[in-house]
């Protein structure tokens, strides 16, 4: 006997589970039973499983019948006349499975690869993508992983990712100056709204070395083309601060705070404030600037204070840019939330120019950072007098198989020297061989490319360079939000050590692994400056190897051990260090240190 789940919850049991599953697909197809009813039968466990919860992912297929779908050309023809979708749901001719259901299908991918064996045949091909993916042109002539990257790289690029972004205050959005439509491109962006919404620009592409500079993934920039716009992005970054209300009175208060209060800044970081404590808009504000004034009540309040005077001593509280942050106030809200306070958002922006490390990629995984800007004069030309915007390796095609990147660069040439958008579609797309027959006789060489010469020393390259057009993506990872940088600063209260995050002030660790390859480059000398952030000074008595003491005021060590006159001596070592010693004495551990001399 096999037991029957539905919803997971056990319901009873079937002699003949093949038999009781194809019952009620047929029952299900008739529509007797509901639409929304899935059967699944696991034959490891023995088990058939009915689904009819709510938030599964289904979807449509349809239904093959001894090797021929039941959705005829005739039935097409009349849909949107005669027949609707819902009609073929209704009929049996389309259902839609979910997961698990899946597992008992045998889907064909195309109608010429059917079988008597094939349950189900796919509505179309480019159906087992997802929206990203299908965006992404030729994504059959590339290897599977390097299109779900191309996927993930869809969803960092830069563009207008909502018309209304003016008025709105989101968290750290970027938005593209020039976004343009790509011109090779998926029947995909006509139904999803890709065109409102473009997030790339199409660029000039040449595939060669340029003096090292684009070696592994890096690419080059043309500086004519980064001073004309490409990839120029405004960055939003929004501030919030709320007039808090506190217990026996108290309350924040949103001013310019007065030379009195505790913790006062300088004159000259309230200089942009007003009137009411706030930044008046389009001002340009540097790192460490207030954008709104604010003083709060002391922390803690004593049961005696209230008549005190310390009590009257308020402090700052102000909202001031961090550590390496600028830009230029686009917006100012003042309103109230839900509690009745008053509430005040503060909108900066800043121009974001491509620069060395900033990153962008193809719609095919091929991702990279700048790595030299180049004058457009230095740049290679070819005959005709083009300058590529961005140099690409070609080294970076072979084992990566992006064969798909390869194609759109011819397409993209065709494309724009024809004045047409080239059709792309996963599946469907136009053929390669087509594409060069235009482009023959368009007057350029068929397999796409060109002599170019030398910018720098107008000497003809020995060989012929790949060069079309390509639609490029700037991701949100810019290096000017990856920037780190510390001198000295804060330190842990534990450990003594440098306090880490970048929004901090912190330091990068140096561990095991960047110590190795210090020592094998041969600096190992540099590990002393960089493995004394919490460098003590320790006394530790040559006698018993315990840790002394040293009285400043009296100018006297003495061992909490031994008596007497007892050699103590001055070491230098990691606080951490000592911190071991320390949980080791607690745990009963004699650490005895013994010294010997450097000379």
């Amino acid at each position: 006997m096999t037991e029957v789940y539905l919803d997971e919850k056990y319901i009873g049991e079937v002699d003949s589970p093949r038999e009781f599953v194809k019952k009620v697909r047929s029952e299900r197809r008739k529509n007797n039973l509901p639409n929304a009813l899935n059967i699944f039968y696991d034959s490891d466990l023995n088990e058939v499983k009915i689904e009819m919860s709510r938030g599964r992912a289904r979807r449509p297929l349809i239904v093959v019948e001894n090797g021929k779908p039941l959705l005829t050309d005739k039935m097409i023809e009349k849909l949107g006349t005669e027949l609707t979708w819902s009609d073929f749901v209704k009929k049996g001719i389309i259902e839609y499975l979910d997961a698990s259901e899946e597992e008992n299908a045998f889907v064909a991918l195309d109608e010429k690869d059917l079988t008597t064996k094939h349950t189900h045949l796919e509505i179309n091909p480019i159906t087992i993508l997802g929206i990203c993916s299908s965006l992404v042109p030729y994504a059959n002539f590339n290897a599977s992983s390097k299109l779900i990257i191309g996927n993930k790289f869809q969803k960092q690029s830069l563009g207008l990712y909502a018309s209304n972004f003016l008025i709105r205050m989101d968290t750290d959005v970027s938005v593209l100056h020039y976004p343009q439509i790509p011109i090779v491109r998926s029947f995909m962006s006509d139904i999803y709204p890709h065109n409102e919404y473009p997030n790339g620009q199409n660029i000039v592409i040449a595939l060669m070395s340029y003096e090292g500079y684009n070696m592994q993934d890096a690419i080059i920039l043309n500086k004519g083309s980064v001073d004309r716009g490409l990839g120029r992005s405004t960055f939003f970054k929004p501030y919030k601060l709320e007039e808090l209300r506190y217990s026996g009175g108290l309350k924040d208060d949103i001013i310019i705070p007065d030379k009195e209060v505790k913790g006062y800044k300088s004159e000259r970081d309230y200089r942009y404030l007003e009137e009411d404590g706030i930044i008046y808009p389009e001002a340009k504000i540097n790192e460490e600037e207030v954008i709104i004034g604010k003083i709060s009540p002391p922390r803690f309040l004593g049961e005696l204070e209230e008549f005190s005077i310390a009590a009257n001593i308020r402090r700052e509280n102000s909202v001031t840019l961090k550590h390496g942050e600028s830009g230029i106030v686009d917006m100012v809200v003042i309103t109230e939330n839900e509690e009745g306070n008053k509430f005040i958002q503060v909108r900066l922006r800043e121009q974001r120019i491509p620069e060395l490390g900033d990153k962008f990629a193809s719609r095919h995984g091929q991702k990279g950072v700048v790595g030299l800007i180049v004058p457009q004069e230095d740049m290679p030309i070819t005959a005709a007098g083009i300058t590529p915007d961005i140099i690409f390796s070609p080294h970076s095609i072979p084992t990566r198989m992006t064969i798909s990147h390869l194609i759109e660069i011819i397409g993209g040439k065709v494309g724009s020297l024809s004045g047409k958008y080239i059709d792309g579609t996963t599946f469907d797309s136009r053929s390669e061989q087509s594409i060069r027959e235009e482009l023959a006789s368009l007057g350029f060489r068929e397999d796409g490319t060109e002599v170019m010469y030398n910018g720098i020393t107008g000497e003809r390259y020995k060989v012929r360079i790949y060069v079309g057009n390509i639609y490029y993506q700037k991701l949100k990872y810019m290096v000017k939000n990856k920037l780190q940088s510390r001198a000295s600063g804060k330190v842990q209260l534990l450990t003594r050590q440098p306090i880490e995050g970048r929004a901090k002030g912190g330091g990068i660790r140096l561990g095991e692994m960047e110590k190795d390859c210090l020592v094998a480059h041969g600096a190992s000398l540099l590990l002393k400056e960089r493995f004394d952030s919490d460098k003590t000074i320790l006394y530790v008595c040559e006698n018993c190897g315990m840790v002394g003491m040293y009285d400043h005021f009296k100018s006297r060590k003495t061992c909490p051990k031994c008596s007497g006159n007892v050699e103590i001596s001055a070491i230098e070592l990691s606080y951490a260090f000592k911190l071991l010693l320390d949980e080791l004495k607690s745990l009963c551990i004699y650490p005895k240190l013994i010294l010997r001399s450097k000379y």
